[in-house]
């Protein structure tokens, strides 16, 4: 396990172990989520665009613009 120690200014340094496990390097952004009262979890926030590839499936047909102006104005005139 490892630990850091928190300056008079809030300041911690990630040690070296944990900063290569989460792939992080200097001035990259990290996060702190909390995953119950008192316990966070660190996770890097900062992924490269090719992290993204795969992440939306083309759709199975091509949609128009005229489609797609259609479907918004028929959904929004239902939420009115």
């Amino acid at each position: 396990m490892s630990t850091a120690t928190m300056t008079s200014k809030g300041q911690i340094t990630i040690p070296a172990v944990v900063r290569t496990a989460l792939g992080v390097e200097a001035g990259d952004r990290v996060e702190f989520v909390q995953v119950e009262p008192g316990r966070f979890e660190l996770v890097a926030a900062t992924q490269s665009v090719t992290a993204l590839k795969g992440l939306v499936r083309k759709p199975a047909s091509p949609v128009t613009i005229a489609a797609m102006h259609d479907a918004i104005a028929a959904h929004g005139a239902k939420a009115k």
